[in-house]
Order: C-alpha cells, then sequence, then structure tokens
C-alpha cells in the first residue's frame, strides 16, 4: 500500500511530493495531463516561498531564473508616463534574507521542483489522472484514467480549480466567478530590450503587458481589450495572430514583432474557496482548495505554502503520530486562504477601478500591504503555545533567519540550521545545556539542537552580532521549538526540562517518529 497518493503535478503537488520524498514516506504523484504544463502562468514567487524553497535545496537555480528588480516602464495612450521597480526600496536584512518578489516562469518553477523531487527516487506519472476513488478507515482506494488500482493511507487533491478530488468528495467550493477575463500567453518577440515589465493603457481600447523572463526568449502577454468582449465578458479566442493584432492596437508606436506564441490561454476571474480541507483520509490543497484573482500574484505561492504545512504533518502521522495532528492543516491554512481571497480580490477592484476611470495603473497596484507573505502566521493554532513571557515573535509566528558562525569560525545562518525535515530546537543561555542535551538523547532525528551563544560560549552557533537573539526577542534564557515548515511551535524558559516532551505529547507527535 502506498503511503501517500498525490493527485496533480502543478507546483503545490511537487512541493507536497518533495516534502513526503525527503522524509522517507512512500508517495506517488499522478498528473491527468499528457505532458508537463508549458506555460508561464504563476510568475511570481514571494519572499515567503522563497525561504520555502531554501529549505528545499532549490533557491539557488530559482534566483538564477528569475528578475528580482525589474523596473515597471507604463504607458498611457502611447506617451511614457512612468518608470518605477517596485521592489526599489527593499533590500535583504539579518532577518529577512529574501528582500522582495521574484519573477520567473512557472513551468521553469515546476522543472526545477521535478528535478528535485527526482533526487529522492520520485517521478511524476503522466495520462494517469485519478478516475475515481473511495474511502475507509482503513485507507483510499483509488482508480487511475489507465485503469490501474491503487490502495493508499491518504490522498491529497492538488489537481486544481476543477478538482476531481474536491468534487467527488462533495465538498463545495463556494464564492463566485467575477466578469473580468484577461488573455495569457508566451511569446516571443523583436523590438523591446528585456529590460523592464513593459504596461500600456489605451483610454477606451484595454490594457497590454509583456513581462521577459531572465535566460529565456519567450515573455509572458497579458491583454483587457476592452473592445473584444462579448455580452456575456467572452473574449475571442487566443491565436498568434489575434495577439499581434492586440499588440499592433495597443503599442503600435513600438514596432513589436510577435514570432511565435508557445502558450495561449483566456483566464477568467474566480473567488471560490472550498468550506472544508480534509474529508477524513482525503484532503485538499493549492488551487483544488481555493482559487484566487492573479492581483498580487498570491495563488501559486499560497499552494506552495500550503503544501510545505502540510507535508510534514502527513509524514508524522505516516510514522506513527495522531492522526488528529492533520486537523491542523485546515485549521491553519484555511484562514490564510481566506485573507488570501479577500486582498485579491481587494487588489482586483482597485486595479479594474483605475482603468473603468481612464487612468493608468500599474499591475502591482493590485499587491496587498504584506505581498510578501512574511507576516502571516499561525498564533491561534492549537500547534502554538507560549510558555515564555519574552518579547519578539510569538509561537506561531515565523521564524527569523540571521547571521551567524560556527565553532570553526564559518559563517552560518539560521536557516541552515533549520534546512532539512526536522524540528529545530534553539536554545538561548547556558541554563539550556540540559534541555537541549536531553533532546538530541530522546529526539533525534526529530529535533535538532542548536545551541546559540556569544563570542567564547562554545555555542553551536555563534551571534557575533546579536542579530539571533535581537530577531527573537531574546533577554534572558530561552528555548525555542521552530516547526520542520519555519513557524515557532514553542518558546519557554531556558532551564524548562519538559517543556519540548508536553509539547509533543500535547500535540500527538510520536517521541520516535
Amino acid at each position: 500500500m502506498t503511503d501517500v497518493l498525490i493527485a496533480g503535478a502543478g507546483p503545490t503537488g511537487l512541493t507536497l511530493a518533495i516534502e513526503l520524498a525527503r522524509r522517507g514516506v512512500d508517495v506517488r504523484i499522478v498528473d491527468r495531463a499528457g505532458e508537463h504544463f508549458p506555460g508561464s502562468r504563476g510568475k511570481g514567487l514571494t519572499a515567503r516561498t522563497q525561504e520555502v524553497l531554501d529549505d528545499l535545496g532549490v533557491a539557488d537555480e530559482v534566483l538564477h531564473y528569475g528578475f528580482r528588480h525589474l523596473p515597471h516602464r507604463r504607458y498611457l495612450d502611447g506617451d511614457l508616463v512612468a518608470e518605477t521597480d517596485p521592489h526599489a526600496q527593499r533590500a535583504p536584512t539579518p532577518d529577512r534574507p529574501y528582500d522582495g518578489g521574484l519573477l520567473i516562469p512557472q513551468w521553469r518553477i515546476e522543472q526545477i521542483l521535478r528535478a528535485r523531487l527526482a533526487e529522492d527516487g520520485v517521478r511524476v506519472e503522466l495520462a494517469a489522472g485519478l478516475a475515481e476513488f473511495g474511502q475507509s478507515a482503513h485507507g483510499v482506494h483509488a482508480v487511475l484514467d489507465t485503469g490501474e488500482r491503487v490502495a493508499a493511507r491518504l490522498l491529497v487533491g492538488c489537481d486544481g480549480g476543477r478538482s476531481t478530488v474536491r468534487k467527488a468528495l462533495g465538498v463545495r467550493f463556494e464564492g463566485e466567478s467575477g466578469e473580468q477575463a484577461m488573455l495569457l500567453g508566451d511569446v516571443e518577440l523583436s523590438g523591446l530590450e528585456p529590460d523592464a515589465w513593459y504596461q500600456w493603457t489605451v483610454r477606451g481600447r484595454g490594457f497590454l503587458a509583456l513581462c521577459p523572463f531572465r535566460h529565456e526568449r519567450s515573455w509572458q502577454l497579458q491583454a483587457v481589450p476592452f473592445s473584444d468582449f462579448g455580452a456575456e465578458g467572452s473574449l475571442p479566442e487566443p491565436s498568434l495572430p489575434y495577439f499581434r493584432r492586440i499588440v499592433d492596437d495597443l503599442a503600435g508606436g513600438h514596432g513589436i514583432r510577435l514570432s511565435k506564441a508557445s502558450w495561449l490561454s483566456t483566464y477568467r476571474v474566480n473567488v471560490r474557496m472550498a468550506d472544508r480541507f480534509r474529508v477524513d483520509r482525503v484532503l485538499l490543497a493549492g488551487d483544488a482548495a481555493h482559487v484566487h484573482p492573479p492581483a498580487g500574484g498570491l495563488g501559486m505561492n499560497t499552494g506552495i505554502q500550503d503544501a510545505y504545512n502540510l507535508g510534514w504533518k502527513l509524514a508524522m502521522v505516516c510514522s506513527g503520530a495522531r492522526q488528529s495532528l492533520l486537523d491542523s492543516y485546515q485549521e491553519e491554512r484555511l484562514p490564510v486562504a481566506s485573507w488570501t481571497l479577500g486582498v485579491s480580490a481587494e487588489g482586483l477592484r482597485r486595479v479594474a477601478d483605475r482603468f473603468v476611470n481612464g487612468g493608468s495603473t500599474d499591475i502591482a497596484d493590485g499587491a496587498p500591504p504584506d505581498g510578501q507573505q512574511l507576516g502571516l502566521g499561525y498564533p491561534a493554532s492549537s500547534l502554538s503555545v507560549d510558555g515564555d513571557a519574552g518579547s519578539g515573535p510569538r509561537a506561531g509566528d515565523r521564524a527569523p533567519d540571521a547571521p551567524c558562525v560556527d565553532s570553526s569560525g564559518t559563517p552560518r545562518r539560521l536557516f541552515d540550521a533549520f534546512r532539512g525535515p526536522h524540528f529545530t530546537l534553539l536554545g538561548f543561555g547556558e541554563s539550556c545545556a540540559g534541555p537541549l542535551q536531553d533532546v538530541g538523547t530522546a529526539h533525534c532525528g526529530l529535533i535538532k539542537p542548536v545551541s546559540v551563544g556569544a563570542p567564547g560560549s562554545g555555542a553551536d552557533l555563534v551571534d557575533v552580532e546579536g542579530h539571533a537573539r535581537t530577531a527573537y526577542g531574546v533577554t534572558g534564557d530561552t528555548l525555542v521549538l521552530v516547526r520542520p515548515d519555519g513557524y515557532l511551535a514553542l518558546r519557554a524558559p531556558g532551564a524548562s526540562r519538559t517543556a519540548v516532551r508536553d509539547y509533543l505529547d500535547r500535540v500527538g507527535i510520536s517521541r520516535g517518529a
């Protein structure tokens, strides 16, 4: 019997498969498509998602292929009206190593994730969609499009907004389908330098954007041609000749020539969310659980972070933790999805109103205040326990980074200590020595003990400039337990030798997991 069957091999499904495979879970990932998705669709990675990819070990490759600071060059009725970099004022800080968003095509992200998954011996099975399934107290019994029958302990639907898994569960997908639509495509062109995200607004006629990609010949085209909308908000079928006509109409003075279109799509805005993310042994993640307007670029990021939240919990359950641990997935991620729907819908309304009023707008204007998702967390979660009254981040908050050095003087970051499938117990102060030793003995493999101290303290990580203590608001001896997905699980006094044991018992995690 397979431990976990994943339906859908987009960014959400791939991230989840990596999280499971690197923990030794027997996982299969299947997809109905006959070939890998070729389009650039979701092209923005938030700072928080970059931290996730850092933990998975693929951040360097993602950064190689991504634009971090790409100016937005905006035209109104043919005239250049602004050139801005939305991330110009952002710079890395000791606690936040990724300073802003990254532009990279979705197909490239998926390619990088598939290669990472293959390192753990798992490959995507194409042309093998989920045809039907049933579940019992003992597992899930699925039938693939190929006719193969698969028995699994758990099933996760990462199969998109039209999710077969969600529909079969009878889970309501509540919300609305808007009248807004947009043409999307990947094109090759001449006449522009790939040094900006070009955006044209022509009053009364429409909007066009062309975004280049680093180390790629293709650009993403986004267009809202007002005059082409039908009575019910429909648009003509996308094609290269149609794209050429739109470019000539809205940006005709720039000598742009489209030579090829490798992906063509019409996107219609949907704002919907499942009323449940779990039904017994079957769970939903990504677009199968929530679909968002494109404003702010949060959809793919939210799906990747769904998987990052769920992966370690599924692995723990497969290793003997209580099934109730899976309840925390919906508890934590449903409010995040609800927030994302709200801010994305508001961002879309804000951008659309400016178009209607005949002005120029920037696609970045649709982003919410916390568009990098670094402030999102789970302080109200049943997995968040505060046993220390210090200042700084609380249980449920994102665990900050900080530069340190190891005992040999080699630069090391807290994120280096966190990287991997384990919990991390940070011990600030001499009285933490006993609890750290206890954890190293009783929970080897589950929790990594790391002492953090001043120069000369002999700690595992030397907090040379005090950035770690500052980031965590540490004033006295303090224990900080960091979850595998990079959020604080527990804060406790440094000398407490029962806090971690009590926490594991409370949340139902086997000490030998």
